[in-house]
């Protein structure tokens, strides 16, 4: 089995969904996000505000090389790592399962919050998060085998229907 790659814009559910996918399926989950903090001890937010997108965004295309290395496993990538080109060739070159988890500005807003821990949504965050996603939407598209709707769905709904569409049910 190839890695299953999880990607769409913040508040899909790339986290909640990558963590239900690799126990269904009893292989790791590496969600970049949180490797990036890891490594760098500190937030996104903390990073952006004391380091600038820039440095983030380097931490951030190097966990997912490291993620995107993996030859079986479940990988959430961050909301904005595959604009990064690097990012989304190695996407593109890779053997895995792209699966674009899509959901509206209604369904994404109760699940992000849209507080300050969202560095790019902190000004006029409905306002920010639809430009981003109307920014984002194509190379979604482009890069995705599979997409999902997860709006208005339980997390298990969304598994269920990835596991599914790839082959996978009845695990």
């Amino acid at each position: 089995m190839s890695a299953i790659v999880l990607i769409g814009p913040p508040g899909s559910g790339k986290s909640t969904v990558g963590a239900l996918l690799a126990t269904r399926l009893g292989v790791p989950q590496i969600d970049t996000d949180e490797a990036v903090e890891t490594r760098a001890g500190r937030t996104i937010s903390d990073i952006f505000v004391q380091d600038g997108e820039a440095a983030f965004r380097t931490l951030e295309r190097e966990e997912a090389a490291r993620a995107l290395a993996l030859e079986e496993g479940v990988v959430s990538l961050g909301g904005g790592a595959v604009m990064q080109e690097e990012v989304a060739e190695a996407v593109r070159d890779s053997t895995h399962r792209v699966v674009f988890l899509d959901v509206s500005i209604a369904d994404a807003a109760p699940r992000v919050g849209f507080d300050a821990s969202r560095p790019l949504l902190v000004i006029n965050p409905r306002a920010s998060w639809t430009r981003l996603m109307n920014a984002r939407r194509p190379t979604y598209e482009a890069l995705a085998e599979i997409v999902v709707a997860t709006g208005g769905r339980t997390p298990d709904e969304v598994t269920e229907e990835i596991l599914d569409a790839l082959g996978l049910g009845e695990r």
